[in-house]
This record gives structure tokens, sequence and C-alpha cells, in this order.
């Protein structure tokens, strides 16, 4: 399976975006509220996890839709937990690790991560701790990057050179397969795609950075990319344009899975 970065970047790379990830972070908001309205509507959770919370977006919205259930957010990134906490919204946040939960078993109703499953290595950990956590009959609702994720991007770096300059993700029979030797019930799996235009490649890589998301993977280039090869990068960036700008596509894979009810 393709290598995932190391969790200390990854909570180090979105700690130091926490102050700038709301303004980028529209494909955020879409995702997020479309997996929001994939959630059972005969759910009533008593206590809910907004799990990889970042600024706490979707912890406020999931206090809206469950007025009457205890929320927690947890996230691997202190810098976003910090700025979570002063909107307030649920009752705990929580630092914590998806592979390795800091909950008790059967403690929660509904597991909703969105966008941040994608950059645990061990995604059978993290299936095996919602099963773990939920109730019988606990909701685990998740939306996940997959590959063909940020594709021309990517293409346009192997017309550059042959270093690692965009981020590995899981493939979709990865998480097919994944989620059906879980012992979670699938209800939904499928993959959507949500596409962005930018006005030109400094726009495309200031959003990246903005969100946290930018180059973690090991085998990246270290130090700075030179002005030439962002000029053959902007170039081979260009023969993809399209009337609404420079297109950037995401591959969303949408999962909702049930832990089986009490007999």
């Amino acid at each position: 399976m393709t290598t995932r970065p190391d969790k200390l970047r990854v909570a180090a790379s979105f700690s130091r975006a926490a102050g700038t990830y709301d303004s980028v972070a529209q494909l955020q908001r879409d995702v997020g509220r479309q997996l929001l309205w994939y959630l059972p509507l005969h759910l009533k959770p008593e206590r809910w996890l907004d799990l990889g919370c970042g600024t706490g977006f979707f912890s406020r919205a999931l206090a809206d839709w469950y007025p009457q259930g205890e929320g927690i957010a947890v996230d691997i990134a202190e810098g976003m937990l910090q700025h979570a906490r002063q909107a307030g919204g649920v009752q705990a946040f929580v630092a914590g690790d998806a592979e390795r939960l800091p909950l008790r078993d059967g403690s929660c109703d509904l597991i909703f991560s969105s966008l941040a499953l994608q950059w645990c290595a061990d995604f059978a950990a993290v299936l095996g701790e919602a099963q773990r956590v939920l109730r019988p009959g606990g909701v685990l609702a998740f939306s996940s990057l997959c590959v063909g994720t940020l594709q021309e991007l990517r293409d346009s770096w192997q017309a550059v050179d042959g270093f690692v300059h965009v981020n590995r993700f899981r493939g979709v029979e990865d998480y097919q397969a994944l989620c059906a030797a879980s012992g979670l019930q699938v209800e939904r799996l499928q993959v959507r795609a949500h596409r962005l235009h930018y006005p030109d490649l400094r726009n495309l890589t200031h959003s990246l950075k903005a969100l946290g998301a930018h180059n973690l993977n090991a085998g990246r280039p270290a130090g700075l990319t030179g002005r030439a090869r962002l000029r053959a990068l902007a170039d081979a960036y260009e023969q993809r344009r399209q009337p609404e700008g420079l297109p950037c596509t995401y591959q969303v894979i949408y999962g909702v899975l049930q832990k089986e009810p009490r007999a």
C-alpha cells in the first residue's frame, strides 16, 4: 500500500494552517455538507464524535443537527483544536489519533469524519476503532480522498521532473476491501469527483498551503523549488486550462457504515 506521511508532519502542517484554513476551505465545506445529508434520517445520537474536526466548522453544524446530543471534537493537530475551542459549540475538545481513539468502548452513537482519514496510514485500524467505540446500531460516516485527487497537478509535475510533489492517496478498491472486512455493515460507499478552478497556478498552490494540505509525502524534493521548474510547471498546467480556469479535481469517497444493532 502507498506510504502515507507521518503523523507528526501532518499534525504540524495543519496546526500551522489553522489561522488560514477557513479562508480557502470551500471544497471542505461542500464535501462535509454532502456527508451530513448522507446521515441516516432516523439517527438521534446521544453522543457523537467529529473525528478530524479541524477548525470545528462541522462540530458546530452537528451540534445544530443534534442539539439533544453530547458532542466531542477530536483532532491530531493541537493548533486546529485551539482554533476550534475558541468558537466552542461542543462539550469536549480532545487531542487524539483516529487509529487509537482516546474513548471508551461503546461510547458513541455517531462518528462523523470529513476529509481527515486520508492522512491515516492504517485505515483498517481506523475502522477497528470505530467498531470498538460505536454502540450497537451506531454509525460511522466519513468522506476521504482517493487516487485521482490532484491528478492535473500530478501530471503537470511529471512533465517537469520525477520527484513526488503531490500527496498520494488510497485507491478506491482499498477502501472497498477494508470496509467490507471491517465487521461494519456498509450502507453507502461511493466516489464523487469535485472539481475546482483557479485563475492561475499561484492561486492553486497558495490554497493548498493555506489548507495545510501541500506535499506531505516521503520522497518529496528537499529545499525550495527553482523558478525554472515552476515556470515549466505553469506551462505544463496551462495545457489543461478550461474556460473556467485551471482545473483541480478531487476524487472523494463517501462512506456510511453501521455497527450491527444489539439482538
